[in-house]
Order: structure tokens, then C-alpha cells, then sequence
């Protein structure tokens, strides 16, 4: 049996009904994974191999992978939303693709074709279509949490690129990615840590990114803190964006400014697309750099009215302040403008508003 190119092996054991609703009744984020997964190898002397649908497991690594010594992997984060009517779509997926092309070339893994990479997404979410959470009503938030990602499997040891690699999507029921929804949160400061230099990988979608970003979010969690914000790693004064989020500043004259990409900022999915929709909004948006400063000095002002941050898994959240080891700055007084965009973006996502951009598409 194929699908969308990708030959289907289906699992012999798979998750019973009744055990699989009572997960999708409570997924929370990342704990449990669907039936299968897709995988697709690459060889250097080959290319590209067929892909297939296989039943979720652990993967096989001789413990000399390249990956696991000099973490050349990349990934992306999509989501899959069941509408009203039973069908299932994402959001974007061909910007996700574009982006995990330009991640393999920083980390010199082979690109894969937008065939590839969307029929892998459609030939996985067709075989799993149950996993796909359906929302109570209009206010919750439920989806099924999509992670494509290569890894590079060559066994040596040796600092070059692998001539081996492997490509897998795997998907994850899931709810919101905070609790409270649009409760505010409070963000540290990092002041001794930076996610990201001119030069390195900070636009692509890597786990050394994350990794690097994990003791300062333990620094934030000590702290009482819920995500970690970083500074410029030249002048160590630019915002830059959260450990996996991107930020925006709303100001009362109707600007909304977000850091610049520089090289060192993700290009976020949510973030172009919350840019597009601020414009719908009457609001002016810049992206260039921002302060700290210019975010503590604006507040104390009222020049700046709402901070918030924005990503695939938390959507659009409000923060409620900085938090440094010297002050508290304070996020903004409101949260009209986030509240207002991350309801338009949420209705196009889950098909509750017309999609005038073409941002859909159909997966079962």
C-alpha cells in the first residue's frame, strides 16, 4: 500500500481506541506520539530513497553516529487542525519546508525536495488521521503537533559531513503550550548566555540552538520565570527572541516592532504571518533593532503598551514582564492587540475565517 509516494507499512500494534481518546482528551505537549512515523534515507552516492510510513519505535544508531558526536540535525515544528467538518489541515507547510532547506544547507545536510517533505507530512497525518485532536468548541486549543527532522546516521568519527542520513516525521497529539492560554507570563533576562553569534546557526532550526539555551532556561525556571529572553552576542544590548519564540513590541501610536533578522533570529512561521496580519490590523509594523533600553524606557513612558511573544507551539503569548536579577520590567498594560491577533491567526488555523492568503492545506 502507497500514499502520496510514501509505501505504508502499517503497525501491528496499534494503540486501541479507547486508550488513544483518553490521550487526546488530555494531551498536554510532546508526551505521546501517534502510530507510525514517515522515514526517508539519503546516501551521498544515491541520493534520495523512496520513502515509507512505518510503525513508531526506536531507531536503530551505532553508537559512532555522526549525529550523536557532532549534532548535525536540523528540524521543524508544524501543526495539523481538524476543522469543523472532520477534515484536517495545516498552516504554511511550504514555509516550513523552505526554512528546513535552508537549515540543511547551514548544517551541510542534503536539501529535500517540497514533494518530499509536504508528502511525508499528508502520507503520516492520512495514516494517523484519528490522532488529530477535535476542539470541544471555538475556545480550545487542540492540534496534532508535527516534527519533521534529519539526522545525520554515517558511522565515523570525524569532524565532515555525513555521507548517510536520515529523515523522519513523527506527530504528537497536542493542547496549549502554556496553561491559562493568554495569561501573560514572566520572562529572564539572560545575562551571562547567548542562543546566537554573526556567523553561527542561529537562523537554522537546530538542537544546538535549543541546547545551548537550556541553562539559561533553567536559570529562568529558578527564578520563577516561564521562558528566557537573549541579548546580542556582539553588544550584548539588542533583544533578540525567547528560546524558541519570537518577540514583538506594540506601541500606542500604532507601531508593532520585531528584532530584524540578522542571521542570528529564526525566521519564524508565526512571526511573518502575525507581521500580515498586523498590517490587516491598521498597524504599522518595522522589524529593526530593538534595546533593552528602548523596552524598559518605553514602558516606564507608556510608549510601548504590549510585549508579546509568538511560535508554532505557543501560538501568541503575552509577557508580563522581564525579570533580571537588578528590576522588573514590566511587559506592557495590555493585551488587546496580542488577544486580537492570536484570534484571527487561530480561526484561519482551525477554518472558523475565510483564508484569503491560500495559507491552508489539506492533509486528510
Amino acid at each position: 500500500m502507497s500514499t502520496q509516494g510514501f509505501y505504508v507499512r502499517p503497525t501491528t500494534c496499534a494503540t486501541e481506541a479507547g486508550i488513544r481518546d483518553k490521550i487526546l482528551a488530555n494531551p498536554g505537549f510532546g508526551s505521546y506520539f501517534t502510530d507510525h512515523m514517515a522515514h526517508v534515507r539519503w546516501t551521498k552516492n544515491g541520493g534520495w530513497e523512496p520513502g515509507e510510513i512505518v510503525p513508531y519505535g526506536p531507531i536503530m544508531l551505532d553508537p559512532a553516529a555522526s549525529v550523536l558526536h557532532y549534532a548535525q540535525e536540523i528540524f521543524e515544528g508544524i501543526k495539523a487542525y481538524r476543522h469543523a467538518d472532520g477534515s484536517v489541515w495545516t498552516f504554511r507547510p511550504e514555509k516550513n519546508a523552505e526554512r528546513f532547506r535552508r537549515s540543511a544547507r547551514r548544517l551541510a545536510l542534503p536539501e529535500l525536495d517540497d514533494d518530499t517533505f509536504l508528502g511525508s507530512v499528508k502520507a503520516l497525518v492520512g495514516q494517523d488521521k484519528a490522532w488529530v485532536p477535535t476542539p470541544k468548541d471555538d475556545t480550545e486549543e487542540c492540534s496534532l503537533y508535527i516534527r519533521p527532522f534529519m539526522i545525520a546516521s554515517e558511522k565515523f568519527l570525524g569532524v565532515k559531513p555525513a555521507k548517510l542520513v536520515d529523515y523522519y516525521v513523527i506527530a504528537s497529539p497536542a493542547g496549549s503550550y502554556f496553561k491559562g492560554d493568554l495569561d501573560a507570563v514572566s520572562i529572564w533576562l539572560s545575562q551571562n548566555y547567548n542562543r546566537a553569534a554573526p556567523g553561527g546557526t542561529g537562523a537554522a532550526k537546530c538542537g544546538g540552538n535549543y541546547a545551548s539555551s537550556l541553562v539559561a532556561q533553567q536559570e529562568a525556571e529558578a527564578n520563577g520565570c516561564a521562558q528566557v529572553a537573549f541579548l546580542d552576542a556582539v553588544e550584548n544590548k539588542w533583544i533578540e527572541e525567547l528560546g524558541g519564540m519570537n518577540l514583538f513590541f506594540v506601541y500606542k501610536d500604532g507601531r508593532i516592532v520585531t528584532p530584524e533578522l540578522t542571521g542570528t533570529i529564526l525566521e519564524g512561521v508565526t512571526r511573518d504571518s502575525i507581521l500580515q496580519l498586523a498590517r490587516e490590523e491598521g498597524l504599522t509594523p518595522e522589524e529593526r533593532r530593538i534595546s533593552i533600553d528602548e523596552w524598559r524606557d518605553g514602558v516606564k513612558s507608556g510608549e510601548i503598551s504590549e510585549v508579546f511573544a509568538c511560535g508554532t507551539a505557543a501560538v501568541i503569548t503575552p509577557i508580563a514582564e522581564l525579570v533580571t536579577p537588578e528590576e522588573r520590567i514590566a511587559g506592557g498594560r495590555q493585551t488587546d492587540i496580542a488577544s486580537t491577533l492570536r484570534r484571527k491567526l487561530l480561526d484561519i488555523q482551525y477554518g472558523r475565517a475565510e483564508d484569503r492568503h491560500g495559507w491552508l492545506t489539506q492533509l486528510a
